[in-house]
């Protein structure tokens, strides 16, 4: 029998957990005073830098001995350039419950082949136990789980005397949850994410620690010129006001610009936070009202406000196999995209079958809640095929 479609369509059916939707007020002539055609080493391309990472501080309250500076490759290049820059002073505590949390412990232990290096492990929907990092060590963790929907509930686990550094993956948190800035000494996080922006630019936020460490300390291995933050020993301050290492694309740029300026119309970092939670809001009672489906996050003190994971519940569908459980999810998220509702809501190649919805602050809720009976549709409908 076919099932009648919803009434309602979102208005934006970009629900992709990134590169993730732009806000609704964003249009291609928004980018007509982009520097194009200019260096980015001349004056108007270094302003449009600065501001850049000046407006960055201001929004999410960076404090002011904090550097801040626009790196390559997005958050992963923020992330290899901490590893690679920093690492081997002292032991390290990896944390993982993900699979970039995961990644960054492969590249600690096999290609900077690290000995001293302690892993704390959880599985999909769960955390690592906190209390057993060591603080006196250096510390990995990501803040927002994207590939899992689990994040940290606070900064709370992190003491104010370590004697190690804290390197914080905070993409997908940076501009939707409150990042403790006082217990964090390198903080990396991408454009593509929370504001919407365009990829491939990362940020990468050091905290007078960290660059004591750059400053103080040279790792063994040798340093390509992307990833080399000192000169003589000291730090290269250009980077951190808008000399960036290669040539940034300045229409992105002057995207993350606009993204800036929407994020303070929306009331700042507080604002897109209140978006985020009445965002995930939405699908915590779409889950509550409906036994087919729930989070993949147990604990919902952990649950992410934007990169929102949910597994398939229903009893007929448990009780198939792994690559059947794929194919039934997978044949959800394929009926929502053939009826222009929802794209790129499949989890995440790594992680369990089910949904991933991003929900921060670009995000309308009028648009998830027009998407929830579209989710019941669809699995009704896929659910008729077993």
């Amino acid at each position: 029998m076919t099932r009648l479609l919803p009434d309602i369509r979102p208005n934006n059916p970009q629900f992709s957990s990134g590169p993730c939707t732009k806000p609704s007020t964003w249009t291609l002539d928004a980018l007509s005073d982009a520097a194009l055609g200019r260096s980015h080493r001349a004056a108007i391309g270094k302003d449009k830098l600065l501001a850049a990472i000046e407006t960055t501080r201001d929004v999410l309250n960076i404090p002011a001995d904090y550097r801040v500076g626009i790196v390559p490759a997005s958050d992963t290049g923020a992330v290899e350039m901490a590893l690679w820059s920093l690492l081997g002073a002292r032991g390290v505590d990896m944390l993982s419950w993900e699979s970039f949390g995961a990644g960054w412990v492969t590249d600690v232990v096999k290609q900077l082949k690290l000995q001293n290096v302690n892993h704390h492990h959880a599985d999909y929907g769960q955390l690592p136990d906190l209390a057993a990092v060591n603080f006196d060590n250096d510390v990995i963790f990501t803040w927002n789980g994207t590939t899992s929907g689990v994040c940290v509930p606070n900064g709370d686990f992190i003491p104010a005397n370590r004697t190690g550094l804290t390197i914080c993956d905070a993409t997908s948190a940076a501009f939707a949850q409150d990042l403790a800035w006082d217990k964090l000494d390198v903080t990396t996080f991408s454009w593509q994410k929370v504001l919407g922006g365009e990829a491939a630019h990362g940020m990468l936020v050091l905290s007078p620690n960290a660059v004591e460490r750059l400053e103080s300390y040279t790792p063994t291995w040798p340093l390509p010129k992307i990833f080399r933050l000192t000169k003589g020993g000291k730090l290269i301050e250009g980077i951190f006001i808008g000399a960036t290492i290669n040539t940034p694309s300045m229409l992105a740029v002057e995207d993350y610009l606009f993204a800036l300026d929407w994020a303070k119309s929306q009331g700042g970092k507080d604002g897109l936070i209140a978006k985020a939670d009445a965002n995930m809001g939405v699908l915590a009672d779409f889950v509550a009202a409906n036994d087919w489906i729930d989070f993949l996050a147990e604990d919902p003190s952990t649950r992410s406000n934007t990169s929102v994971c949910l597994k398939i519940t229903d009893p007929r569908v448990v009780v198939l196999d792994v690559g059947a459980q794929a194919a039934f999810a997978k044949g959800i998220t394929k009926l929502l995209e053939q009826e222009a509702v929802a794209y790129d809501i499949g989890s995440y190649r790594d992680a369990p079958a089910g949904l991933r919805i991003w929900t921060g602050g670009t995000v309308e809720q009028a648009d998830l809640v027009a998407l929830t009976p579209w989710l019941n549709w669809a699995f009704e409908t896929q659910l008729a095929t077993l």
